[in-house]
């Protein structure tokens, strides 16, 4: 399995929309991305660091896939109109990585 994972940073004086990015990014991501192969999307609000203090990260997306060429089809297909939503709810953008799940 393989998750694409995404870390929207919580860099002061950025912004984030968090009910867009849960209302109506996801649910864009899953319509288009479940057809080329999305097996599972979580999206994390984050809260907190381990120590009480702020959240390093404002939100956490995790796109699971089959494979790296699933996840590679998916985001060839599709990754221009996803990208292209995110500035809709932030002016920060995501670091982005790539997981296997061991």
């Amino acid at each position: 399995m393989i998750v694409l994972t995404g870390f929207y940073p919580a860099t002061e004086g950025s912004s984030f929309d968090m009910d867009y990015f849960l209302n109506t990014h996801g649910p864009l991501v899953r319509e288009l991305l479940s057809p080329a192969g999305l097996r599972d999307l979580r999206m994390l609000k984050g809260l907190a660091d381990a120590a009480g203090g702020d959240a390093t990260y404002r939100a956490i997306t995790e796109l699971t896939f089959d494979s790296l060429d699933a996840l590679a089809a998916a985001l060839g297909e599709h990754g221009p109109q996803v990208m292209g939503d995110i500035p809709n709810f932030t002016d920060a953008p995501p670091a982005l990585q790539i997981n296997e799940v061991q």
